[in-house]
C-alpha cells in the first residue's frame, strides 16, 4: 500500500484528513481548499477508494460514516519519496538531491538547515 501514489483529489481529501484526524463527508467539504467544491458524491466516492486502498478507515454512525486516516501524512511522504528515489533515480540519492538543488526554491536558510541535518546524520 505504501507504494501507492494518491492522485491529486485523494491527496487533497487526505490533507484534510490528516489536519482534521476524523472527518464526515460534509466535514471534508466545508472546508475544502478551493472553489468550485467538488460533489458530495464525488468526494464521497473519493473517500471509498482511499478506504479499498487502505489509506482510510471509517466508524459507522447509522447510515453515515465518518472517516479518519489510518496512513500518516509521514507515512505517505516516506514512501512516496522512495518510491520516486527508486524509480525516478534508480535508487541514487545524490542524483536525486541534486534535482531539488537545481529547481532554484531552496532559500539560503533552507540550505543551512540542510547541512546540519546532514551533519547530525553523520
Amino acid at each position: 500500500m505504501m507504494n501507492r501514489t494518491l492522485t491529486a483529489l485523494e491527496l487533497k481529501v487526505m490533507n484534510i484528513l490528516w489536519k482534521k484526524k476524523k472527518a464526515f463527508i460534509k466535514d471534508l467539504l466545508e472546508v475544502w481548499p478551493e472553489e468550485p467544491k467538488p460533489a458530495y458524491n464525488t468526494v464521497s466516492t473519493m473517500v471509498r477508494i482511499l478506504e479499498e486502498k487502505g489509506f482510510v478507515d471509517h466508524e459507522a454512525f447509522g447510515r453515515t460514516h465518518q472517516y479518519f486516516p489510518v496512513v500518516t501524512k509521514s507515512q505517505y511522504q516516506k514512501g512516496f519519496m522512495k518510491n520516486v528515489m527508486d524509480n525516478l533515480f534508480s535508487g541514487n540519492v545524490k542524483s536525486m538531491v541534486s534535482a531539488l538543488l537545481d529547481s532554484d526554491k531552496i532559500s539560503e536558510d533552507e540550505l543551512s538547515e540542510l547541512e546540519e541535518m546532514i551533519k547530525k546524520a553523520k
